[in-house]
């Protein structure tokens, strides 16, 4: 990707630095049983009763981490990332004849870290959280893409960062809220299938960033794509179960298949159109 010499954002929030306690730190048997929850699939909220155990307050206090100039460069580069996210958004969400785009803040952090969806362990991985409107990333998780997903290279990252920022712009437009007020009424089987579609959206919408990022500024070197449809594939639920568990359970997933993911998001990146990214009309996903 030709990003170093993008705008910057300044609505990122830099919590690198900051540890959690609850009466002095979580608990390492509250954090391990979270990661084997995490990789076996459970859902977020799950995930994060096992880290929030019981109703002590939580604390915040400096860790006294210094970040590696390799970290600190990662950081520079979501910063680029999120900010050409804005620039696109800014133009493209009012021409779609939307509402104005808002951008969200992005919150980097390591480990652990509270946000209004409660507290979330790294080991969930990148995540969007609507009711404060940001994205919260721990920087390990692109290692994480590269060694376990087996998806490297920086615009596989700028997908991850481009997807939540797609949740984002969902919210913005009301589905979010219309989809949580939906699966509250469903059983688990119909829920996950909104939320499938959900994500999927969010694969769109990042190719639609991708679209336009390229197309008006040059952001894609050969190869990049491929590294993106990569990510998009290494993060299907099929693939994640049948890793996890050996086995694929379809009317479980809550992402999407590999398939599904790679599809949408090549949509997304061919047209730059958000009306092509409807996942929740007849026939999708």
């Amino acid at each position: 990707m030709r990003w170093q010499g993008g705008r910057r954002s300044d609505n990122v929030e830099d919590r690198r630095g900051i540890s959690l306690g609850r009466g002095g730190a979580i608990g390492g048997g509250a954090v391990i049983v979270a990661i084997v929850a995490a990789l076996l699939g459970a859902p977020q909220s799950v995930v994060r009763s096992l880290l929030e155990g019981g109703g002590a307050e939580v604390t915040e206090t400096p860790s006294g981490r210094t970040p590696s100039a390799a970290e600190n460069e990662a950081a520079d580069f979501v910063k680029v990332v999120l900010g050409s996210t804005e620039d696109v958004w800014t133009e493209v969400l009012p021409a779609s004849g939307r509402r104005s785009y808002v951008p969200p803040k992005l919150v980097l952090f390591t480990d652990a870290v509270q946000s209004a969806c409660g507290i979330n362990a790294a080991s969930v991985g990148p995540f969007y959280c609507p009711p404060d409107s940001r994205v919260y990333l721990d920087l390990s998780f692109f290692a994480e893409l590269d060694r376990r997903f087996g998806a490297p290279g920086d615009f596989a990252q700028a997908y991850v960062v481009a997807h939540e920022v797609g949740h984002h712009v969902q919210n913005l437009l009301g589905i979010s809220e219309r989809v949580h007020d939906q699966r509250s009424r469903l059983p688990p089987a119909q829920g996950n299938r909104l939320s499938v579609a959900t994500e999927l959206q969010a694969d769109c919408l990042a190719g639609v960033w991708a679209f336009h990022a390229n197309r008006d500024r040059q952001l894609l070197e050969p190869g990049d794509a491929e590294e993106g449809l990569t990510a998009a594939a290494a993060i299907g639920d099929d693939t994640l179960q049948k890793a996890a568990r050996g086995r694929v359970v379809p009317e479980s997933f809550t992402h999407g298949s590999s398939a599904q993911r790679v599809r949408w998001f090549r949509r997304g990146m061919s047209g730059g159109r958000v009306a092509d990214c409807d996942t929740f009309g007849t026939g999708a996903p």
